[in-house]
This record gives C-alpha cells, sequence and structure tokens, in this order.
C-alpha cells in the first residue's frame, strides 16, 4: 500500500467508525446473503460479532502506517478463525461484503480511489 492509500483507508474509516453498529449490520447482512453457508459459523448475537469486527478493524486500519504490528494479530486472528471452520474460499465473500458495507456507508465518500485503497489493503 501506498502513504496515500494508508491515508484514504484511515480517513474513510474514521467515517465509518461513527456508524459502527449499523456497518456491522449491513456487513453481516451482505455477507450472510452472499455466503450462506457461513452463517452457521455464527451465533445468534450479531450485533456481539459485529463488535468484534468493528474493533478488529479498529486495529487494523490504525495499524497499516505500521504494517508489522498487525501482521502478529492478524495471523492470531486468521488462526483463531480456522477453529470455527473458516476456509480460503470465505474470505472473498468478507471481502466483497466489506467493500459493499463502505460503499453503502460512504456513500458519495466511496470515490475510486477510496475503493482501490480498500482493495489494496484486503
Amino acid at each position: 500500500m501506498t502513504p496515500k492509500q494508508i491515508k484514504l483507508v484511515q480517513e474513510s474509516f474514521a467515517k465509518v467508525a461513527p456508524i459502527s453498529d449499523t456497518a456491522a449490520e449491513l456487513f453481516y447482512g451482505r455477507m450472510f446473503e452472499i455466503a450462506p453457508q457461513v452463517k452457521p459459523m455464527f451465533s445468534d448475537d450479531i450485533s456481539a460479532q459485529g463488535k468484534k469486527l468493528m474493533q478488529a478493524l479498529t486495529v487494523v486500519v490504525n495499524g497499516l502506517s505500521n504494517i508489522e504490528q498487525v501482521i502478529p494479530i492478524a495471523q492470531k486472528l486468521a488462526q483463531n478463525h480456522l477453529s470455527y471452520g473458516v476456509e480460503a474460499e470465505h474470505y472473498g465473500a468478507v471481502g466483497e461484503a466489506l467493500i459493499w458495507t463502505l460503499e453503502k456507508g460512504l456513500a458519495d465518500g466511496f470515490t475510486p480511489d477510496v475503493k482501490d485503497a480498500w482493495v489494496a489493503a484486503y
């Protein structure tokens, strides 16, 4: 990622953070729509899962300027997700749901440059 892309991701995420509950609902709704096979991996309390999602995104987004600090956290998250039954093929749906959620949450602020930056980050 370029420094400009990092800045775009961080600035755009700062605009999504105030609507984090709504963003998480949008994300999981979209993910379950495009990948219904993953829904059984989640408890019925999707709002708690949404808070975890937004916390993880906050850590990763804030750490993009120091990626060496983020890598061990991301590796630990990936290891944990393996125990839930997550497979490599599921990450495409996660990325698609994330980009879709950002597009909805940022509206006109979701420019092509912002999208490219998020795709690079993901």
